[in-house]
């Protein structure tokens, strides 16, 4: 499974489900008593969890840092996937977000988050090959377009599972109930914030593809291909800037998500 940074999660996942919640209504919130969040990361989604629960709600992650973070916004418990720390049917509803994309077999998780759960168990996936990106930078989107492409050539799970995250359901033996998506859009615009700097000083240097260059080189990508992107990459990061200094700069990222719910 692939790590990732408190800040990483933060980022990532800030202001998911501000703006609406009804992609989580098949997930009955409102009527749960006790429910579980695996892979809890630092807990934006347990955080919703608890505000429209009446009942208990633990988050639970192999990561004792984002469990340190999580554990500011409910109760939490150290534990695998893919083998929880729990009885048998000790939740009604067990559900995690991103978090099926990065395991191998995410099969083999719904089948551990279905032991557990007398309910439901309910995934939130993103489809990360149709992602949209509207920038006020010309190259931007392209060049966003050939990175992900050449990513997710690479990488070894499925990280455009949302979508298609039925057939893992089925596979571990649940029947599918209900299917929304949601988009989570992710908007840059004046006045910039401290992430939004942070993002396009990557950029300029490149270091955002560094440290997926492993990953691209997987894939079909060349060196030559690779240098070439980067190259193009860091050019794009310094129009970004000269962007921002003059208060022009704007994008906006839209990530659709997909809630999948089915019975245990």
């Amino acid at each position: 499974m692939r790590e990732f940074s408190e800040s990483y999660l933060s980022r990532t996942r800030e202001g998911m489900w501000a703006d609406s919640r009804v992609a989580l209504e098949p997930l009955a919130l409102e009527s749960r008593d006790r429910t579980l969040d695996v892979g809890c990361g630092t807990g934006e989604l347990s955080r919703v969890l608890a505000a429209e629960s009446p009942g208990e709600v633990i988050g639970c992650d192999a990561d004792a840092d984002l469990l340190a973070a999580a554990s500011e916004h409910v109760p939490v418990v150290a534990g695998d996937a893919v083998q929880l720390p729990f009885p048998d049917d000790a939740f009604d509803l067990v559900v995690c977000q991103a978090l099926l994309i990065n395991l191998p077999e995410p099969a083999a998780a719904l089948a551990e988050f279905a032991r557990v759960s007398s309910d439901l168990v309910a995934a939130v996936e993103p489809d990360n090959a149709a992602v949209e990106v509207d920038s006020s930078v010309d190259t931007e989107d392209d060049l966003e377009r050939r990175a992900r492409r050449a990513y997710l050539d690479g990488v070894q799970t499925d990280v455009s599972l949302g979508a298609d995250a039925r057939e893992a359901f089925e596979e571990a033996g649940l029947e599918v109930c209900d299917t929304r998506r949601y988009d989570h859009v992710r908007t840059v615009e004046p006045p910039y914030g401290e992430p939004a700097l942070v993002a396009a000083r990557r950029k300029a240097t490149g270091a955002g593809l560094a440290d997926d260059r492993e990953t691209m080189l997987s894939g079909a990508l060349t060196e030559a291909e690779y240098d070439d992107l980067r190259g193009s990459w860091r050019e794009m990061g310094r129009t970004v800037i000269d962007q921002m200094e003059s208060g022009e700069y704007r994008r906006e990222e839209a990530v659709p998500f997909f809630v999948t719910v089915g019975q245990a």
